[in-house]
C-alpha cells in the first residue's frame, strides 16, 4: 500500500508539474498561433462536384455582399549574380559581363535583355534579336525570332538554349450570339507559352519545343536547367446564353499533343471567393528536350506575386473575401494567401498553405532564410493603415509577428539581407526602418530615419550600406543609407534630379537597375521634364553613376537614343535597360544598342534594329 502511495504522489507530482509547463507556453502558443490560416489543400473526386462546388462558393460569396450574377468580363492580374568564366584549368571563357539584377542567387529572372559575355539577346516588340556584342567595335545584328502577336514576352539564356516566355490571344466569335443579341460579340482567348530554341548557330536559331497552356503568364524562375512558369486562367465564364456557369479545365499543349488537366488532378482550398483561378505551375528543362514538362494545378484566387527560393515557389494571393461578411463576425478579412510549393528539378509539390494579415506590396516583400519564411504587408482598418512582419515556419504557421508599424502610412519598398528587414513607409516623409529577424518569434525595430520623399526601391551595397532610389518633389532620388549604427541609420549621401518632373522605370522594374560595386558602377534609365514657357522639353536616357562610400554618389553623365531632331515622347529610343561587357556601357531601346566607354562614356559603337 506505501508503494502506491508513493507511486500516486509521484504522478500527483508529474501531473503538477505538466500543468505547470502548459501554462507557461500557453500564452506564448496562443500569440503566435494568432494569425496562422495553415490549411491542407484538397483534391475533387470528379468534374461534377468541382462544378458543384464553385457554383456554391461563388454564388455564396455573392449573396453576402450583394454582388451581381455571373461577371462577363473578369479582373486580369496586373544583386548581381556572379558568375563564373573559368574551365577547370582557369582559363578565362568569356569576358567580364554583368547579369539580370534578380533577388535570390542560383535564380534567375527573365527579362527582355540577357546577355553570355559575347552575344545579345532582346525583347523589342514581338521579336527577339540575336547579336553578336563582343567585341563591341564589330557589334552585328546576326538573326531575328519573329513571334507575332505576342506580348510580354521575356527570355532566358542557358548555354546554348533561349527560351521565350510571354502571352498571345486569339479573337473569335461566341456560337450563335445573333440570335438573341443581333449583332456578333467576340471572345478573346489567352494563351500563355513558352519556347526553347536551339542558338548553338546564334545566326540560324532553330525552335525544339514549344508549350502552350490556356491561360496568362503570371511569373517564371529558371533554376539550373528548369524554367518554372505560373499560368493564371479564369475557371469559369458565362455559357454561349451568358447565363449558365461553364466550367473551363486548363489545357497544356505540348509540340502536338493536347493534354486536359483532369478535376481529380486540381488541388483547392474550401473558401467562398467571388473570383477562382486554375494556376498551373509548370517545370520545363530547357536543356533536354526529351524530358516530358510536368505540372500541377491548383483553383486558388488569381497569382498576384510569387517569391521563389533555391527549393521552394511562394504564390501569394489577396483573398477576395475582402467583399465578404462574415456573418456576424463584424466586418471583412483582410489577408494574403500563401501557397508553398516544392520545387525539385521536374518535381514540383504542393506543400502548404498559410495567410498573414494585410497585402504585399512585390516580391521584395517576401523572402526565405534559414528555414523561415518572411512576409511584410500593409493592412487598411478602420483606424487606418498599419504594416506588418511576419515569420513562419515551412507548415506556413506565423511564429512570430511585429505589428502596427508607422501608422496612417504604407510600405512603398521593402528589403531582406539575412538577419535584418529593411522597410521604407510614407505618407510625407521617408521613414527607413531597420529591422531585426533574427529571432524569428521575436522580430524587432532596431531604429528608424525620417527624410523628405521615400525610396520606391532598396538595393544592398553591402552589408552596411543600403542603395535606395525613390522620390521627393517629383523627382527621382538616390539615396545612399549608413545603417551599421543599427540604432541611427543615417542618409550619407544623396542626388536628386533637378527638374519640374522625372520618373525611372526602376521604381516599377528592378530589373532595370544596374549596380557593381566592384567596378563604382550604378545606372539608372530616367526621363525628365522640364516646362517651358512656349513648349516642354524632355531627355530620356541612362543616367550614369560613380558610387562609393567615400564619394558618395556623383554623376558623371547620361546617355541618350534621342536624336535632336526625334520625337522625344516617341517610346522606341527610350533607354529600357543597361549591362556592361568588359569596360564597355551598353544600352537598350526598342530600336538601338549603344555602346560605351566606362572609363569616360565616350561612344564607342552603336547598332540600329530594324
Amino acid at each position: 500500500m506505501s508503494s502506491l502511495v508513493k507511486n500516486m504522489k509521484k504522478i500527483a507530482l508529474f501531473l503538477v508539474s505538466l500543468l505547470a509547463i502548459v501554462a507557461a507556453i500557453a500564452p506564448f502558443y496562443l500569440k503566435i498561433s494568432e494569425v496562422s490560416g495553415h490549411t491542407q489543400l484538397k483534391r475533387f473526386s470528379s468534374y461534377e462536384e468541382l462544378k458543384n462546388f464553385l457554383e456554391v462558393r461563388m454564388e455564396q460569396a455573392r449573396r453576402s455582399k450583394n454582388l451581381p450574377g455571373f461577371p462577363s468580363l473578369l479582373f486580369r492580374g496586373g544583386e548581381l549574380e556572379s558568375l563564373s568564366y573559368e574551365d577547370g584549368n582557369g582559363a578565362p571563357l568569356a569576358p567580364e559581363t554583368s547579369t539580370t539584377n534578380i533577388q535570390v542567387a542560383g535564380v534567375d529572372e527573365a527579362d527582355i535583355v540577357k546577355t553570355d559575355g559575347e552575344y545579345l539577346y532582346m525583347v523589342s516588340g514581338p521579336d527577339i534579336y540575336v547579336l553578336k556584342a563582343y567585341p563591341p567595335n564589330q557589334a552585328v545584328m546576326l538573326s531575328k525570332i519573329e513571334l507575332n502577336e505576342t506580348y510580354d514576352a521575356e527570355i532566358y539564356v542557358n548555354e546554348d538554349k533561349l527560351a521565350v516566355l510571354g502571352n498571345n490571344y486569339h479573337v473569335s466569335p461566341y456560337a450563335n450570339p445573333e440570335e438573341k443579341l443581333g449583332f456578333v460579340p467576340y471572345v478573346y482567348t489567352e494563351e500563355a507559352f513558352l519556347k526553347v530554341y536551339d542558338i548553338t548557330d546564334r545566326a540560324n536559331p532553330v525552335l525544339t519545343r514549344t508549350v502552350i497552356l490556356n491561360g496568362t503568364l503570371s511569373g517564371s524562375r529558371m533554376i539550373r536547367n528548369y524554367v518554372y512558369a505560373v499560368v493564371n486562367q479564369p475557371a469559369t465564364h458565362p455559357d454561349s446564353n451568358g447565363k449558365d456557369l461553364e466550367v473551363v479545365l486548363p489545357r497544356i499543349h505540348i509540340g502536338d499533343y493536347v493534354r486536359k488537366v483532369q478535376p481529380t488532378e486540381i488541388r483547392y482550398v474550401d473558401t467562398p471567393d467571388v473570383f477562382y483561378y486554375f494556376t498551373t505551375v509548370l517545370a520545363v528543362n530547357i536543356i533536354d528536350d526529351t524530358q516530358e514538362p510536368t505540372h500541377e494545378t491548383f483553383l486558388i484566387g488569381q497569382t498576384a506575386l510569387m517569391y521563389v527560393s533555391l527549393s521552394n515557389m511562394y504564390l501569394v494571393v489577396p483573398n477576395t473575401n475582402v467583399w465578404i461578411l462574415r456573418g456576424n463576425v463584424g466586418g471583412p478579412r483582410e489577408e494574403t494567401l500563401i501557397y508553398r510549393v516544392k520545387l525539385d528539378k521536374e518535381k514540383i509539390t504542393f506543400e502548404t498553405q498559410g495567410a498573414v494579415s494585410g497585402y504585399v506590396l512585390n516580391q521584395f516583400s517576401m523572402d526565405e532564410y534559414n528555414g523561415f519564411f518572411r512576409i511584410a504587408t500593409t493592412a487598411w482598418t478602420s483606424d487606418g493603415s498599419k504594416n506588418n512582419l511576419f515569420t513562419l515556419n515551412m507548415n506556413l504557421d506565423v511564429v512570430g509577428k511585429l505589428k502596427g508599424l508607422a501608422p496612417g502610412e504604407r510600405i512603398y519598398s521593402a528589403r531582406f539581407m539575412g538577419d535584418r528587414c529593411y522597410l521604407v513607409t510614407f505618407r510625407q516623409i521617408d521613414p527607413f526602418f531597420v529591422i531585426d529577424v533574427s529571432d524569428p518569434v521575436e522580430p524587432k525595430v532596431l531604429g528608424y530615419l525620417k527624410i523628405p520623399g521615400f525610396s520606391g526601391y532598396l538595393h544592398p551595397y553591402d552589408e552596411n550600406y543600403i542603395v535606395g532610389v525613390g522620390k521627393q518633389d517629383n523627382n527621382v532620388k538616390l539615396s545612399l543609407f549608413n545603417v551599421t549604427n543599427v540604432t541611427a541609420p543615417t542618409e550619407t549621401a544623396k542626388y536628386v534630379v533637378q527638374a519640374d518632373w522625372s520618373d525611372s522605370t526602376v521604381l516599377m522594374d528592378h530589373k532595370a537597375f544596374l549596380f557593381d560595386r566592384s567596378k563604382n558602377l550604378l545606372v539608372i534609365p530616367l526621363s525628365i521634364t522640364k516646362i517651358g514657357i512656349y513648349r516642354d522639353s524632355m531627355w530620356q536616357g541612362a543616367y550614369v553613376f560613380n558610387i562609393t562610400l567615400d564619394g558618395g554618389l556623383v554623376l558623371r553623365g547620361g546617355v541618350t537614343h534621342l536624336e535632336a531632331d526625334a520625337d522625344p515622347w516617341a517610346g522606341d529610343y527610350w533607354v529600357k535597360r543597361s549591362l556592361y561587357i568588359e569596360n564597355v556601357l551598353y544600352t537598350i531601346s526598342d530600336k538601338k544598342i549603344k555602346m560605351n566607354s566606362l572609363e569616360n562614356l565616350a561612344e564607342v559603337n552603336e547598332v540600329e534594329l530594324p
